[in-house]
Order: C-alpha cells, then structure tokens, then sequence
C-alpha cells in the first residue's frame, strides 16, 4: 500500500485528496505546514509526497529541497501541488528535485491517476539486472545508484527511471511522447514541456559526459557514445 504524504493548508482541498486517496487504496498522512511535513517525514516513510507550493511558514520549494538533502527522504517521489502555473515556477520546482507538477485547479480522479502512474513507472522494474554501462556512464538499477567516472551523483527517482529508460536504448531516438507515455505514465496530450525540464537537469548531472545525452532538435532525446562515429 503506496503511503502519502499530502502537504497543503486549504483544509477542504486536503481532505478532499485524502478521501479520494485512501478510497483508491493509498494509506496517507495530512500536514497543513512545511515544518508538519518535515516532522512528518522524518517520524514515517513516505511513497510520495504531494506538496503545495505556497505554505503558511516555509515555502513548498524549501520543503523540497530539505526532503532532497536528508538521507532519508532523497528518494522519495515529490509531486508539486500549487496554483501557480507559469512556466518560471514549474522550472524552480524542478530545479530542488520535484519530480512532476500539478496545477490547480484539477481533477481528483485524474490526480489519483497520476500518482498511480508515477508510482508505478519509478518503481524498479528489473531488481536483478545487471548494470547498465556506457564509457563514463554506470546505472546499478539493484541498488538504484548512478555513478559518472566513478563518482555518484545523486538522481530523484524520475530522474533514474528516465536514464534507464534512455540508457537500455543506446543510440534509439526517444520522443518526448513517448517518454511521457513510458516513463512517467501519462497521456502523450498532456503537456511535454516536463520532459525537457527534466532532461536538462539530467544533462548537467552528467557534468563531463554531459555529450552522451542528445537532444535530436524536433524529435526527442537519445543516449549516444560521442566517441563513436
């Protein structure tokens, strides 16, 4: 049973998701502050956290990026939930470690549908593969650790599926609608701008091999060895 954390200080909208939640077979915890969040994440567990971005004492934003820092939340799915819908604060929402964005107003049955789908497509779907390597490159999907030039650099769960995806690929054009069909779950008519914020996050944790990522202008995205011709 998938367990959120559902962070939001509208009461009746909070409720609202909570009820909807566990009917869809969720357990979930109610936290009307950033510090309730926090203290709520440390003492349980948490799946996902479905996390407004304009609170009453700390910002959605700071959440996050504390969630990110800790050794025990770092993984954890975290799903931005606001009433801001300019592209500026999705971005930023990205840029701390938010692994999807959902604008008010919106449907509760569709956003129950989407926490299903994202649940599922960062979930490890091969526990006993072996790793995935390519020059710098070396994705343990085990162990869920990623690591360029022997170094591990620290991916959310999105973040990870989606270089796995690209990675078990090697050289296939992956369009964005098809990453947001397979990776995230969702509806190829759904906004896909999601999909570039994420790849260019991703691209500058790859700091020197930054080249094996590669934008395919006006189709989609591919992981390439620069090295061969």
């Amino acid at each position: 049973m998938p367990h959120v954390l559902i962070v939001d200080d509208e009461r009746d909208l909070a409720e609202l998701i909570d009820f909807n939640l566990r009917a869809a077979g969720f357990s979930t915890r109610v936290a009307p502050t950033g510090e309730a969040a926090l203290t709520a994440a440390r003492e349980q567990r948490m799946d996902l956290v479905l996390l407004d971005l304009m609170l009453p004492d700390i910002s959605g934003v700071e959440v996050c990026r504390q969630l990110r820092a800790a050794a025990n939340t770092r993984d954890v799915l975290i799903v931005m939930l606001t009433a801001k819908g300019e592209e500026a604060d999705r971005v930023r929402g990205f840029e701390v470690g938010a692994d999807d964005y959902v604008t008010k107003p919106f449907s509760v049955r569709e956003l129950v549908l989407r926490l299903k789908a994202i649940l599922r497509r960062s979930s490890p779907a091969r526990d006993e593969s072996a790793p995935l390597k390519l020059g710098p490159l070396a994705l343990d999907i085990s162990a869920h650790r990623f690591y360029v030039e022997g170094k591990e650099v620290i991916l959310t769960a999105l973040e990870f599926r989606l270089l796995e995806h690209l990675m078990a690929r090697v050289g296939r054009v992956q369009s964005r609608e098809q990453l947001l069909e397979e990776v995230w779950g969702l509806s190829s008519s759904l906004e896909t701008r999601t999909i570039d914020t994420h790849v260019m996050r991703l691209r500058d944790k790859l700091g020197s091999a930054r080249a094996y990522l590669e934008t395919v202008r006006g189709v989609g995205y591919r992981i390439v060895d620069p090295n061969v011709v």
